[in-house]
């Protein structure tokens, strides 16, 4: 798509409107598209053939708009405005992956899986997951940093334990998704509530209820799903004793970014801080570690401990300890590790800037708004409408305010306060984008916890059972709050605020 330097507003509305057909299209497209990636390829489709597979569905979705008398340059501006909403998010993922190599490297991950075999059980371990992530997550507001730092090691303890890397990373995700759900300082709640006009912490309140629910039931399950028996961790204890030797002093860059995060200092400069500190650390406590990696003679000490801090910030850590479980572990992150899933967002984000502007999500959930009679009907239908949304647009945020903006009048007319649709917009859109492939949350957890979206997903049980508890509060009546009688709108005239 050519796009020129004159500014176009992407959400200018230009063209004719959708058929149902039309808006189908691209919808179907991607569907089939996606679906065959994953039958030829399997796992192997997010490292390309899932980002060709969204190219031309955007393809489609622009022949389908340019039909209907959009320009191509409105078009292409409108892929790169979608993109543009991702770029903070991309640069998340860098320093994520750069605070894993370094972690690698100075010994904080190792550290990390250390003290987790000599405190956790096998028995008990997705359970005490789960609530580990819940309570850091409720305590900072953000799943990415949580499963980013958190998150990773205990993908490693579940690994030394033997345990399974999808389970453990659907505990991980229910946990991270609790804090962005429900606490004050998550950016997704503030969006949620702000899209429907209500008071964050009404919002926040309502949300936790509904969690009360979910996040019980994901508990028991995970503790059912705890592997009985004993475990003997005394080889890998001893191994890491051994090449690490560690100490608490290890932990510095993991107090430094839940430090940063409870400060509310943005994401991406608490991650990257947080990388940095942990070459600073690697220098610190083990210098012929770091010169080992920089692997050049010809370097002075200084010059080879900068180039090993510098390598596995960009590339990722490769240990070399002789002792294969300690290098499969360490042997990870850095930058270009991450390169792969921004590839996987920027077409996701392309594809979902085109179908918005043409008027795609519009022309579906339209006719369903319509349809939909009672209050169950009417919740289940904007809980259906924000999963889509999120499967089409690739981007949590537009799946918490699009729908939230459409549905606004619908809540209003029967009579339904607006924390109950801030509260159903939080249930889903927040939560569900972890559960699709190329959404830029499901792609983020992916690289970050080394697990497929596919296979974590039956596992992030909160994730899934937050939307079904929201439909099952309006159809049994439950918190479903009024705000007085029903509203008509009229036409053409603006609903009373």
């Amino acid at each position: 798509m050519a796009v020129t330097s004159k500014p176009v507003d992407p959400t200018s509305p230009t063209g004719s409107p959708l058929t149902l057909t039309e808006a189908l299209i691209p919808v179907v497209s991607l569907a089939v598209l996606i679906g065959l990636s994953v039958y030829l390829f399997g796992d192997e489709g997010a490292m390309g053939p899932n980002q060709i597979a969204l190219v031309v569905a955007s393809l489609i979705a622009v022949a389908v708009g340019w039909r209907r008398g959009h320009t191509l340059e409105a078009l292409g501006q409108a892929a790169v405005a979608s993109v543009s909403t991702g770029i903070y998010a991309i640069f998340i993922l860098f320093a994520v992956g750069s605070l894993i190599g370094t972690w690698a490297m100075s010994g904080t991950l190792a550290g990390m899986v250390y003290y987790g075999l000599q405190l956790l059980n096998p028995n008990y371990f997705y359970l005490t997951t789960a609530i580990i992530c819940g309570v850091v997550s409720m305590s900072i507001g953000t799943s990415w940093t949580t499963a980013g730092t958190i998150g990773v090691g205990l993908m490693g303890i579940a690994a030394n334990m033997g345990l399974s890397p999808e389970i453990t990373a659907g505990a991980i995700i229910s946990g991270c998704y609790l804090g962005d759900k429900s606490s004050p300082l998550s950016d997704s709640a503030n969006l949620a509530a702000g899209a429907a006009g209500v008071d964050l912490y009404e919002h926040v309140r309502e949300t936790f209820l509904t969690s009360l629910v979910a996040l019980p039931f994901a508990l028991v399950v995970f503790w059912w799903l705890g592997t009985p028996g004993d475990f003997d961790a005394s080889e890998k204890i001893n191994a890491i004793q051994r090449i690490f030797h560690p100490s608490f002093v290890l932990f510095l860059p993991l107090v430094l970014v839940v430090v940063f995060a409870v400060l509310k200092i943005p994401p991406f400069t608490t991650i990257f801080i947080g990388a940095l500190a942990g070459g600073v650390l690697a220098v610190i406590v083990a210098p012929d570690r770091v010169v080992a990696f920089a692997a050049d003679d010809a370097l002075s000490r200084p010059l080879a401990l900068l180039k090993g801090v510098w390598l596995a910030l960009a590339t990722g850590y490769k240990s070399s300890t002789a002792y294969p479980p300690i290098d499969r572990l360490l042997t990870r992150g850095g930058m270009e590790s991450m390169l792969n899933t921004i590839w996987l967002i920027i077409t996701a984000l392309s594809f979902g800037g085109v179908v918005e502007k043409v008027g795609v999500i519009e022309r579906l959930i339209n006719p369903i708004l319509k349809a939909v009679k009672s209050t169950g009907g009417l919740v289940t239908a904007l809980v259906g409408s924000v999963v889509a949304t999120n499967v089409v647009t690739a981007d949590q945020f537009i799946a918490i305010v699009l729908p939230a903006r459409m549905f606004k009048n619908g809540f209003r007319e029967r009579g339904l306060a607006p924390v109950v649709l801030s509260r159903s917009v939080g249930d889903s859109g927040t939560v569900t984008g972890a559960l699709i492939p190329w959404n830029s949350c499901g792609a983020f957890l992916a690289a970050t916890l080394g697990v497929g979206t596919f296979h974590y997903a039956p596992f992030a049980i909160f994730c899934w059972m937050s939307p079904l508890v929201a439909i099952a509060f309006a159809f049994f009546g439950v918190r479903m709050m009024r705000s007085g009688e029903p509203q008509p709108v009229v036409a053409g005239v603006a609903p009373p605020a």
